[in-house]
């Protein structure tokens, strides 16, 4: 898959699709099958155009994003649904003052689309003033068709990344993986923390998410991740350390069994499977020690029965 970061010099017959795909869930992926179709029954490639960063940030900048995927996540996914090439270009002040129509000549003609593929609530254009409907007209003046797919559902809720975001919010983690398509995950680099966990026979990988990155709700819970090739087995603390600070920052820290790898300083990206339970002070080593046992053995068992 290309990535190009500025638009193609000579124009390429393409479908494209237009869309944030945010965590590229299960209605994305459903908007981007029809567009390879689409692309099939043209001949071309299907391409999609993506702004970084997200609009949002330009826009509203004081707002907290809560995006559910890195660009490269994003980008991994596109390539393994079958995109051609991905525009990601720079979204700017100038590019959010730019008119629907003006979006249309300078932007998607000049890529040599000839179908475009969008969501029912897709918006473009300075203030949001495109929609679906304008595009279709606009197409039919410059010669390209558009598809315009409704709301996707599974098991009748709607498909939507606010919907995901609401349900890592509140740690209903089968709920985000039913609409995600597969685990959601948390993706950082691995960073030095205060190596308690070390000191109490549990090991952690303190990892520090990008900025603007969704982290779901305080907790433990059961995750695995690939390190040095292979499929690991952990448990994932997201909190606070209540039992020996009354006031610290929230940290994701997991301790992965049976690895003794050095990990700082690199990226990893943890599948989150299940909640285990919700993250709480105790009173004392001892008693926590005994809790991270209990927590071991049904993270194993959750784990393995899940995965094997």
């Amino acid at each position: 898959m290309q990535v190009r970061t500025s638009l193609s010099t000579t124009k390429e017959p393409c479908v494209i699709a237009l869309g944030n795909f945010d965590g590229v869930h299960l209605g994305h992926r459903r908007l981007l099958e029809h567009g390879l179709g689409q692309a099939v029954r043209l001949g071309v490639g299907l391409s999609v155009l993506i702004f970084e960063p997200h609009p949002l940030k330009v826009l509203f900048p004081e707002r907290e994003l809560k995006l559910l995927s890195t660009t490269q996540e994003r980008l991994l996914y596109l390539e393994t649904i079958g995109v051609q090439t991905v525009y990601l270009l720079p979204f700017t002040r100038e590019m959010a003052n730019t008119s629907p129509e003006h979006f249309v000549e300078r932007i998607l003609l000049p890529l040599g689309v000839i179908h475009v593929v969008v969501g029912f609530n897709y918006s473009f254009g300075a203030q949001g003033r495109g929609n679906p409907e304008l595009l279709q007209a606009l197409g039919k003046t410059n010669g390209f068709g558009v598809s315009v797919l409704q709301a996707q559902t599974i098991g009748g809720r709607v498909i939507s990344s606010s919907s995901i975001r609401k349900a890592l919010l509140h740690g209903d983690i089968r709920l985000a993986y039913t609409l995600l398509g597969r685990p959601p995950c948390v993706r950082g680099i691995v960073v030095h923390g205060e190596e308690r966990g070390r000191q109490l026979g549990y090991p952690t990988a303190n990892i520090l998410p990008e900025e603007d990155y969704l982290i779901p709700k305080r907790g433990v819970y059961a995750v695995w991740a690939y390190l040095d090739g292979k499929r690991v087995l952990g448990m994932m603390n997201i909190g606070m350390k209540p039992t020996f600070h009354d006031l610290y920052t929230t940290i994701v820290e997991v301790h992965f069994f049976n690895f003794s790898g050095d990990l700082y300083e690199s990226e990893i990206m943890v599948q989150i499977v299940e909640r285990l339970r919700d993250e709480r002070k105790f009173n004392g080593i001892n008693e926590l020690l005994m809790q991270l046992k209990k927590d071991r053995v049904k993270a194993e068992l959750i784990l393995l029965e899940t995965l094997l």
